[in-house]
């Protein structure tokens, strides 16, 4: 799955577009390394997202194309 889907259907950003601005801005990074919307997410990588005074770090734990609300929560865990 695509950084940009993931990060909308895991609910870490709430809207693809932003996802995708955030990624283009260089404000998340996969693995250490500054990733591009298109990379392909995979269980375990670990997501930092910068949010301006906040950051947030995650880890992978399932990719689903389908979700709901409640189901959102479990695709990651904090770190």
């Amino acid at each position: 799955m695509r950084l940009d889907k993931y990060l909308k259907v895991s609910r870490l950003i709430k809207r693809r577009t932003v996802a995708n601005e955030a990624c283009d801005a260089g404000r998340v990074i996969v693995n250490g390394a500054v990733a591009k919307a298109s990379l392909n997410v995979k269980q375990g990588d670990i997501i930092e997202i910068n949010f301006g005074n906040k950051n947030v770090k995650a880890e992978v734990l399932s990719v689903q194309e389908t979700y709901n609300k409640d189901e959102a929560k479990e695709l990651f865990r904090y770190v």
